[in-house]
């Protein structure tokens, strides 16, 4: 018997809603943009991991531009090691630019992130397969940074293994991490499995200290496994400020974490987090991290986990460590569990305050107000076997899952403005949707 849900836009007020199109890649491996009524207004046929739209500042003033993975690897681990070139793309799919025959191996094995940077160049995460001393004599997937340039020449790099002592491992902690490798030295996703990595930008932090560790090109990376928020001085490499591994405990923690609602307070243990980012100039919450704290298993060594399984999405202060702002499933007047994503996903802060949510395991994009009032919830009909980037020619992959099982799965979405679009592209008016009963209490 076939599991039916409802697709498309289930909900949707304009009024409360920041207007946008919506870029996602489908776990059929294609990338589309679509309106708020759930309209697709243009597709490619590639997946990014994550698709990205460009700025057309950084572009000459071309309109639609994004960047994608274009071709798979033949690397039967798949996972991290699957891309072979990444690019970019016109808006009419011509391919502008693409790189991976010329990085080591033959392949780029880009993977969860990337981003063109002011001076041209592109930011790139990549897997580096190599024995890293610290954690015994096997190849593992280490994961790194490339900064590339236009003509493909790899002018800066990082790789993590390297700066494994900076991240505060307890003797348990490295204990962990060593017996998890000798387990499985070939594991698809590494054995730190970085998910982002995103420079700071210009910023307040940096203004009122010009000589601080909040400089615009200075990295903010996330160790999903090691349960690290990281920032990566870009001129030596060195963690000069971080988030985790550890936290103090509180009685019933391990249970009731997500559900705590007073702020500002103390961030408490995150764990498995997605795409810790400073919020840009000009957008409300301007210079705080945002960050989607799945609440999945991950850590070295685990860290507890509560009972009522949930998701929550933070705003943290990186001056005082503090929680601002956070979303969970009861600040919509639900219960926990009804939001919740082990892996992958992501959130954004939008211009007029809200925030776009991808709840990726289970294909739900939905926008929410500072309040917690859902504004617009879509759940994607577009299935595939495995992750975005992992086209069905290859073995059908979920991860996590032994079996050839199909998915929803949407790693990361992205807000996009109107004037991305080449002009002639078409704008539908907004229709509202509102299946949901009253009160208003009783709406997700």
């Amino acid at each position: 018997m076939a599991f039916v849900r409802p697709t498309g836009v289930t909900y949707f007020d304009p009024e409360p809603a920041h207007h946008s199109y919506v870029l996602y890649s489908g776990s059929d491996g294609t990338t589309r943009l679509i309106d708020l009524n759930g309209a697709v207004h243009h597709e490619w046929p590639f997946a990014g991991v994550p698709p990205r739209i460009l700025d057309p500042a950084l572009t000459g003033g071309r309109l639609g531009d994004l960047g994608v993975q274009l071709s798979a690897g033949d690397d039967p681990r798949g996972g991290i090691y699957a891309n072979r070139t990444v690019g970019q793309l016109s808006w009419t799919g011509e391919r502008v630019w693409e790189w991976g025959e010329r990085a080591p191996g033959g392949a780029a094995r880009q993977n969860h992130d990337w981003e063109l940077l002011p001076n041209g160049n592109r930011l790139l995460l990549v897997t580096i397969p190599r024995v890293v001393p610290a954690l015994g004599p096997d190849v593992v997937g280490d994961q790194g940074l490339y900064e590339v340039s236009p003509g493909g020449e790899i002018v800066w790099e990082w790789r993590a293994g390297d700066h494994l002592d900076e991240l505060g491992l307890s003797a348990e902690g490295w204990d962990a991490l060593r017996r998890t490798v000798a387990r499985d030295p070939d594991d698809p996703w590494g054995y730190l499995e970085i998910n982002s990595a995103k420079t700071l930008g210009p910023n307040r932090w940096h203004r009122a200290d010009p000589d601080g560790i909040f400089q615009p090109d200075n990295i903010l990376i996330s160790y999903r496994k090691a349960n690290i928020v990281a920032l990566l001085d870009r001129s030596s490499g060195a963690v000069v400020w971080k988030l985790g591994p550890y936290f103090a405990a509180e009685p019933g923690a391990q249970h009731q974490r997500i559900n705590v609602h007073k702020v500002p307070r103390p961030l408490d243990q995150i764990s498995g987090q997605h795409n810790p980012h400073l919020i840009a100039e000009g957008l409300p919450g301007a210079g705080n991290i945002l960050v989607f704290d799945n609440q999945g298993g991950a850590g070295y060594p685990p860290a507890p986990l509560g009972i009522y399984a949930g998701s929550r999405v933070l705003e943290i202060d990186p001056a005082t460590e503090e929680i601002v702002w956070q979303y969970t499933a009861e600040d919509s007047g639900l219960p926990s569990w009804t939001f919740f994503s082990s892996f992958v996903s992501n959130a954004q802060r939008l211009p007029n305050g809200n925030t776009l949510v991808t709840e990726g395991m289970n294909g739900r994009l939905f926008q929410v107000t500072p309040d917690g009032r859902v504004v617009w919830e879509y759940h994607t009909p577009y299935t595939g076997f495995g992750v975005a980037g992992e086209p069905e020619v290859r073995e059908p992959r979920v991860p996590g899952v032994d079996r050839a099982t199909r998915t929803s799965l949407i790693y990361r979405a992205q807000a996009v403005p109107f004037d991305w679009v080449p002009i002639g592209a078409p704008h539908t008016p907004p229709v509202p949707i509102d299946p949901y009963p009253t009160p208003e209490s009783a709406r997700p």
